[in-house]
């Protein structure tokens, strides 16, 4: 079980990784938690958090109750809930971070409720009603630096009135909500998925994978194009698993599990792999998963076999340079000994070399075998013609 530290789960998004992707990073939409609190471009939504807050807790004859409640709550972990955030300084009083993490509390989980019970839903929700509106707060509501305490989410959660016909968990209503971003009937239990820090978080955990690692040097990061590795007999197949991680090697045969790609997959993968780049402690599977890939995928051809395997599957039908330039745009430099993968690498390297051996053999003997029977085929005519010409002169 991977152990991420609990305290600056949020980080600002490296410097490095932005260079003029700054859309890929910050809301657009809506701010959750401090980095992007009070933007003007954001300013929008907050008149809808207030009538989410109000929703959610008029639900119970006496939400002034439910209202000290939270806030009580809130208090009691705001310390907690500031040592979540890296260690900048937020700069926002006491009063003003307890309404913030409640408004974008009760945001998330009243926009998870409506979404999940039709019936809760207002003609004039813009959530709902705006196109593209839902599509956007998805995105936002992965990006890193756009995230709240999920400790925060659960505590009010289990504070404010869920309508009764509501048995689902808050994760349960989290992954219906992004049902489009993982495969939600392959989620782990929640008896055995790690503690869930925030909503990138819990979306990354379906992205680990469940086979044991290979064990490596910590030198091999590198394997050959898809097409080359089919042409230099290594056969690309698809993999049973819906992990798109638990990539495997055996008896020739690279298995890989499909990956859908979708609206949100350079956003999803970009956010992830900063995360994994910058929380303390936080593995590389995700950012070892999307170098593996960009490798594999070098050209057109590459997407093309991938895509005939059913490995790649791609709804907006992008054409292949599109898709190797997406890949490509995800890479980032990694130590050797953490890139996952370095031993699944080096076993293809020594299946791919002892092919090689064997085929080289195998022409060194078909050519010495054909050397040898041109000689005997030679020796065996010089044969005939001096037989012939002994035998003319001794008739003579």
């Amino acid at each position: 079980m991977e152990l991420i530290s609990v305290s600056h789960s949020v980080c600002r998004v490296p410097e490095e990784l932005l260079k003029g992707n700054e859309e890929k990073y910050f809301p657009s939409s809506v701010s959750i938690g401090p980095f992007h609190h009070g933007k003007a471009v954001l300013r929008v939504m907050e008149d809808q958090k207030w009538r989410y807050l109000n929703a959610l807790i008029s639900r119970r004859p006496n939400s002034e109750a439910t209202l000290e409640s939270c806030v009580r709550a809130l208090r009691l972990t705001e310390h907690k809930a500031r040592n979540f955030y890296s260690t900048e300084s937020i700069n926002m009083g006491s009063d003003q971070f307890v309404e913030m993490m409640l408004l974008d509390g009760c945001f998330i989980i009243e926009l998870f409720l409506v979404y999940a019970i039709k019936s809760l839903r207002r003609r004039d929700d813009p959530c709902f009603s705006t196109n593209n509106m839902l599509f956007h707060l998805r995105c936002d509501l992965i990006l890193l630096e756009n995230q709240v305490p999920f400790f925060i989410l659960e505590q009010l959660f289990h504070l404010v009135p869920i309508p009764k016909h509501c048995h689902m968990s808050l994760t349960e209503l989290a992954l219906l909500f992004f049902k489009k971003l993982i495969d939600h009937s392959q989620f782990p239990p929640e008896i055995f998925r790690p503690e869930t820090h925030h909503l990138l978080d819990l979306i990354r955990q379906h992205y680990l994978p469940t086979h044991p690692q290979v064990p490596s040097s910590g030198r091999q990061t590198h394997i050959d194009p898809a097409t080359h590795l089919q042409s230099s007999g290594i056969q690309v197949e698809k993999a049973i698993s819906e992990i798109p991680s638990n990539i495997n090697f055996f008896h020739g045969k690279l298995k890989i599990p499909s990956l859908e790609l979708h609206g949100y997959t350079e956003i999803l993968f970009r956010n992830l792999i900063a995360m994994e780049l910058s929380v303390p402690k936080c593995s590389k599977h995700v950012t070892s998963y999307a170098i593996l890939m960009e490798q594999l995928l070098r050209t057109k051809e590459d997407v093309r076999l991938l895509g005939n395997r059913v490995i790649l599957i791609d709804g907006h039908e992008r054409r292949g340079e599109e898709i190797v330039l997406l890949f490509k745009s995800l890479h980032v430099d990694i130590n050797a000994k953490e890139f996952y993968y370095g031993g699944l690498c080096e076993q293809m390297k020594v299946y791919q070399t002892r092919k090689r051996h064997i085929h080289d053999r195998t022409h060194v003997g078909i050519a010495g075998f054909c050397l040898a029977t041109l000689f005997l085929v030679f020796l065996f005519t010089a044969a005939l013609i001096l037989a012939c010409y002994f035998l003319l002169h001794h008739f003579q």
